[in-house]
């Protein structure tokens, strides 16, 4: 009985240890040869769940460790540091909130700085986004552990936060990008869906157009209500009620533009209008006037959700789309995680051309290696000519990142404002807060009328 209960023990250790070492492997990367090419998402899916760990970091830092920092009774080295700048604020919530931005400035200056140095690292070396992933999840957390020790002034509370809201500001277009490129992807896939179930059985696939068109009519309706709710909420006074007039007005002109062309599609427009609604409101809760603004001085818990919901939605895009290469400015490859060639008979949607207008880039097929690989003396391949080109976009990649850990930065600190006077806060930041929202929405609306437009001003560039 003895061995076979050993014996069955050791069986699954055996099962269990290769199990962990599979998932360790997909996590932190894997011993191939640098010069094998990767799948789209091959440095993508580690990246992401970098940004996620230090997103949960964060709300760890925010909700456990600032409690602990505030009602410790032993002073040292690392609570001086985390409080420095804190205890100018009279009551005990504000002191809270303040220790809870500053965790959430460790972990988000911690997620930059790393990205930055990663994008700045594929800039030298091509295929260093795939390289090394277990020592990079070590440097972010002993960039974590290092910042603990370091002073809130002036690192976090005067140059992070000022750097995190340029940040956010291009996440904004980045995420209009990434929401065009969804409501794309989204049409065309339907449509397809009705034309395969029309080849099938005339008439069938009439249901899919339908869908099309409720989604859309769902999101202006979202849109309206909004708009609404807005005018009844925050028209306290004129500042407000032009930002939500001009927030329908560009809104009507995206529409209309989409309408009178054959450019983009009305579940993308929809889609942008309820966004630019969202960003309006983002802008006006941030107006420090409190005769038009009835959120003033307390927690905006909507917005936090809203921005989650987006952070979400744009990791889960960078790290799972098969066209976020191409909305990053690079090339698909048809190569998959295991370094092997996909061809049409494995996975034939990959040859399928990804039309997003003139939006996002074209879908453009890799090129095969046989194209690129150049010749030695021995007539053997270079291995240098034998990386694809989406290693070239890496370093986008990481930017994107990086403007996304400024954002998560600014949406857990409600843009690094706390409602009091203290040094970490003053009477500007909510109005500065407010102008940057207001003109992301408006270069985000005016850019995806322009790609509208601009086909029809120059028919003879190419704007694909």
């Amino acid at each position: 009985m003895a061995a076979v209960i050993t014996c069955i023990v050791t069986s699954l250790t055996f099962c269990l240890c290769s199990a962990t070492t599979s998932l360790m492997g997909a996590c932190c990367g894997n011993d191939k040869t640098s010069n094998i090419a990767p799948g789209a998402s091959s440095g993508r899916k580690r990246s992401v769940l970098l940004l996620c760990m230090a997103i949960v970091i964060a709300f760890a830092f925010q909700y456990g460790v600032a409690k602990y920092i505030v009602n410790i009774s032993i002073s040292n080295y690392i609570t001086d540091a985390w409080l420095s700048g804190c205890n100018d604020f009279d009551t005990d919530d504000l002191i809270l909130r303040c220790a809870g931005q500053a965790g959430v400035y460790r972990s988000g200056f911690s997620s930059f700085v790393f990205f930055i140095l990663a994008a700045v690292a594929v800039a030298c070396k091509r295929t260093a986004n795939r390289e090394a992933w277990p020592a990079k999840y070590i440097l972010f957390l002993f960039l974590v552990f290092a910042m603990c020790f370091v002073p809130n002034e002036p690192l976090f509370t005067d140059i992070y936060i000022n750097i995190a809201r340029v940040g956010a500001v291009f996440f904004i277009l980045f995420q209009q990008i990434i929401f065009v490129d969804i409501a794309h992807n989204w049409n065309d896939g339907w449509v397809d869906r009705s034309e395969k179930a029309d080849a099938e059985e005339s008439g069938s696939g009439q249901k899919w157009l339908i869908a099309i068109v409720i989604s859309a009519a769902f999101l202006f309706l979202v849109s309206i209500v909004g708009w609404v709710l807005l005018f009844y909420f925050f028209s306290g006074c004129a500042t407000n009620t032009a930002f939500i007039s001009l927030t329908i007005i560009l809104s009507l002109l995206v529409t209309g533009t989409q309408l009178s062309g054959s450019e983009g599609s009305l579940l993308a427009s929809s889609l942008i209008t309820a966004y630019a609604t969202m960003l309006c409101y983002n802008a006006v809760t941030r107006n420090p006037n409190s005769d038009c603004n009835p959120q003033l001085g307390g927690d905006d818990n909507l917005s936090i959700i809203i921005g989650l919901g987006l952070t979400i939605v744009s990791l889960s895009y960078v790290g799972w789309s098969t066209t976020a290469d191409s909305a990053l400015g690079g090339e698909n490859n048809d190569i998959d995680d295991d370094g092997n060639d996909e061809g049409e008979d494995d996975n034939p949607s990959k040859e399928q051309e990804k039309i997003s207008g003139v939006v996002t880039n074209n879908y453009q097929s890799a090129t095969t290696n046989d194209d690129n690989q150049s010749v030695d003396e021995d007539g053997g391949h270079t291995s240098s000519e034998n990386v694809p080109n989406t290693f070239s976009n890496n370093w986008k990649l990481n930017l994107a990142l990086a403007t996304i850990s400024c954002w998560f930065s600014m949406v857990l600190t409600d843009f690094g404002s706390i409602h009091a006077d203290g040094t970490m806060a003053n009477p500007q930041i909510g109005e500065v807060n407010m102008w940057i929202l207001v003109g992301s929405q408006w270069f985000a609306l005016l850019l995806y009328t322009w790609t509208l437009i601009a086909p029809r001003i120059f028919p003879d560039r190419e704007f694909s």
